[in-house]
């Protein structure tokens, strides 16, 4: 690890600017810190991915919050695995595409309740000293991963947009959804597992509903096109021409 020191830097760093053009928090003087209210720390969490690229993941631990102050419900739902091997059969079946689309530090897009505040500690190695001579403290005003709640303040912002879009969320998995043209036989099928999207459709024209899902998709949130699925929960999935 040590010979990648500036690859790891260099991801911290990328990991601090997504939480600044966020606005993840507020940095106040430690004298700033509400009676009653305790500090949680924020710890990094390293990761090299498949590809080989790094990255670094700023977390909330969540384990010391304290319930009924720092959070009130955590519940949120994920996608069954029998929803994502259905969706890969409905594709097969009907001959869709199966197209994966990432959020991009998810859980930094969940918004917070009114009035759901958490204070932490300043992201080790990026402390600064404060008025009152003392490091100063994070007041943290929307969602971090690591948070108790932050699953479920995600599920809370993404799904009404879903649905204030026109899709219809399935009645057997709430992380399933439907959306059918007005127009034509056209249809979407989105399957949500955390921070993936997986859209089933069969014409990505420029007029398709694919299209103008997609732009209204990237218009909202920060998201990248990953293409084609190549696998899910580990299973390796190849697209055999169709003849």
């Amino acid at each position: 690890m040590a010979e990648d020191a500036e690859g790891w830097s260099a991801a911290e760093r990328a990991e601090i600017e997504n939480h600044n053009s966020n606005g993840s928090w507020t940095l106040i003087d430690c004298s700033e810190l509400p009676e009653g209210r305790s500090l949680v720390r924020l710890i990094w969490v390293y990761k090299r991915k498949r590809s080989g690229a790094l990255k670094a993941r700023l977390c909330v631990q969540g384990c010391a919050q304290t319930p009924g102050v720092d959070y009130d419900q955590t519940f949120c739902a994920t996608m069954r695995p029998t929803s994502l091997l259905a969706l890969a059969f409905i594709a097969a079946g009907n001959g869709m595409l199966m197209r994966r689309w990432d959020f991009v530090a998810a859980y930094l897009q969940g918004e917070l309740q009114d009035g759901e505040v958490v204070y932490c500690r300043a992201p080790p190695g990026y402390a600064t000293i404060g008025s009152d001579g003392r490091l100063r403290i994070c007041r943290v005003e929307k969602s971090i991963y690591g948070m108790a709640q932050a699953g479920r303040r995600w599920q809370r912002t993404l799904f009404p947009w879903l649905i204030q879009y026109g899709f219809t969320q399935s009645s057997f998995d709430p992380c399933v959804f439907t959306l059918r043209s007005s127009s034509s036989d056209e249809q979407l099928i989105l399957g949500c597992y955390v921070d993936d999207l997986f859209i089933l459709h069969c014409d990505s024209s420029p007029q398709s509903l694919y299209a103008a899902f997609t732009e209204a998709l990237a218009a909202r949130w920060n998201v990248e096109d990953e293409g084609p699925v190549s696998d899910l929960l580990n299973v390796e999935i190849h697209r055999a021409p169709i003849h």
